[in-house]
């Protein structure tokens, strides 16, 4: 089990990696421009991701160039940016220097990280026999409930709140990197 846990431990530094790069280079062209985003316009571009990766994996076949890999990549960068607003509050039209934004990236992915760890640790890595279709089904389930959530004024009864689902997300999208990547690999 050790040595499961170290390869999905540089899988997933991998894969963040691969998605921080893109995100920061985004920052450097378009600064904080996201910071205008409320929490609704974070979960809509998600969704936008997320059907059209399920609307390509239902066709079988795309006529926009990106591939699967890079709208998971949007959306764990998206997922993201959902946890920033969340952390930072209000939004608004203010930019951020890029040394803070990579410290709300590291931290943020930080705390997706230790969640996946955990549950990994309780699940016994149940998602790496799990579909890339799976991944996007269960994101789209945790849009809805996010959807859900704010239209109860961001009030839950017993349930996780909008972070626990941002974090998900990010972390299914993660996962369905990993396995594109063992895919494309030949693992």
């Amino acid at each position: 089990m050790l040595k499961m846990n170290s390869l999905t431990d540089k899988q997933y530094d991998e894969a963040v990696l691969s998605c921080k790069d893109i995100f920061m280079k985004k920052t450097q062209d378009y600064g904080t421009s996201w910071r205008v985003l409320r929490l609704i316009s974070i979960t809509d571009q998600i969704f936008i991701k997320a059907k059209r990766v399920r609307t390509i994996q239902e066709k079988q076949t795309q006529k926009v160039s990106d591939d699967i890999s890079s709208e998971f990549k949007g959306i764990v960068n998206y997922a993201v940016i959902g946890l920033i607003q969340l952390n930072i509050g209000n939004a608004e039209m203010e930019e951020i220097p890029a040394k803070t934004v990579e410290h709300e990236y590291d931290q943020q992915i930080n705390v997706a990280k230790n969640t996946m760890l955990d549950k990994n640790h309780d699940y016994g890595e149940a998602w790496r026999d799990m579909s890339e279709e799976s991944f996007i089904d269960l994101i789209l389930m945790k849009l809805n409930r996010i959807r859900q959530i704010l239209s109860n004024n961001g009030e839950t009864l017993i349930s996780e709140g909008i972070d626990a689902n941002f974090v998900d997300i990010l972390n299914y999208a993660l996962f369905a990197l990993i396995l594109i990547s063992e895919k494309i690999k030949g693992k």
